[in-house]
């Protein structure tokens, strides 16, 4: 499975991205997709993840933050909404087939997309 990430950018406090992570080379629906977040200087993050019919997210982005997918696009969005200053990092999708209760830890997802930066000015 390749993952391709795209949506970053440079918002003002309070805007909204939709971040999406493209799959290629296989079907991946079935598969459990999380985005993980990487501010400067401070390790990787769990932000949200999907599977099936089951999402979590970080506490920190519960109730601004939607991830979803579309099955007939092979595609995770992860749409950002009211974005603070604090939610600027390098955001990557990830994917694997692991059970769901290992969804927020980063090691045990087998593929990864390239990061996409999002700025959030104050």
């Amino acid at each position: 499975v390749q993952l391709q990430a795209s949506g970053g950018g440079l918002v003002h406090t309070g805007g909204s991205l939709r971040l999406s992570c493209a799959a290629s080379g296989r079907t991946f629906s079935s598969y459990l997709t999380g985005w993980f977040r990487q501010a400067p200087g401070k390790e990787r993050r769990f932000v949200a993840a999907i599977r099936g019919g089951d999402t979590d997210y970080a506490d920190s982005v519960k109730g601004r933050f939607i991830i979803s997918r579309d099955n007939a696009k092979n595609t995770v969005y992860l749409e950002m909404n009211n974005l603070k200053p604090e939610d600027t990092a390098v955001y990557s999708c990830a994917a694997t087939r692991t059970i769901w209760g290992w969804r927020r830890t980063p090691g045990k997802y087998d593929y990864w997309g390239q990061g996409t930066l999002v700025t959030v000015s104050s």
